[in-house]
């Protein structure tokens, strides 16, 4: 069955999931709130420049779950999800999940943002498949570092390939949504692109390509903070 591949943040979510959770770390008091939000930022500045450093967001950005223990961290990723993740999924989210699942696709989201912060989010979806940026564990616990290609940029088309590999898939007759120009590699491999509240980069290239546009967005504004 053709793949329906979705980006996460800020494409099926009316947010993004990896500043959300940096924010929800603060909050409670698991990071320096006003040093960690300076610095969440300054990379978010970067990505919008076409200059984030995805290792070093990396290194900032997965340094709190090897400071803390397995069982506080799935403590506070259930509050998260209810707190902040929850009043984000729209339901023009669901329906074209749901379209989809409908018609037989095999359901994907791929995303930039780490596993563990997107790995109940997709379980929320219903979607079966995940390819995210894997932190790298010692047992039980995280070690702040990555394991493997982060899936970001071309890095996504990477993952996807080894992944298709590894399952005997292909692209032919694919979907892929997505909301940022940051993800061109992999939108102009698939058969169907669609842009999804495109920043002003990806709208352009999708009206110059005749690639459709929509909105999840449930008449929501959209959301400042958009990372990969």
């Amino acid at each position: 069955m053709p793949l329906a591949i979705f980006d996460l943040d800020n494409t099926l979510l009316a947010g993004d999931s990896d500043y959300l959770w940096g924010r929800f770390l603060g909050e409670v008091g698991a990071v320096d709130r006003e040093a960690y939000e300076r610095e969440n930022e300054r990379f978010y500045e970067d990505y919008r420049e076409g200059r984030l450093d995805i290792m070093e967001f990396l290194a900032f950005s997965l340094a709190p779950l090897a400071a803390h223990a397995p069982s506080q961290l799935a403590a506070w990723h259930a509050q998260f999800m209810r707190d902040k993740i929850e009043p984000r999924i729209t339901a023009e989210a669901l329906a074209l999940v749901e379209r989809h699942r409908a018609a037989g696709d095999t359901l994907m989201i791929i995303t930039a943002t780490n596993a563990f912060v997107t790995a109940p989010i997709a379980a929320r979806f219903g979607i079966p498949h995940l390819i995210a940026t894997e932190p790298e564990r010692d047992g039980e616990r995280f070690t702040g570092r990555v394991a493997g290609t982060p899936s970001f940029r071309e890095g996504k088309v990477e993952r996807l390939n080894a992944w298709l590999a590894t399952n005997g898939g292909t692209l032919d007759g694919a979907w892929f949504y997505s909301d940022s120009h940051n993800d061109l590699p992999l939108l102009q491999r698939v058969d169907h692109p669609v842009a999804v509240d495109p920043d002003a980069t990806l709208s352009a290239h999708a009206h110059a390509h005749g690639w459709p546009v929509i909105s999840l967005l449930d008449g929501r504004a959209p959301d400042q903070h958009r990372h990969a």
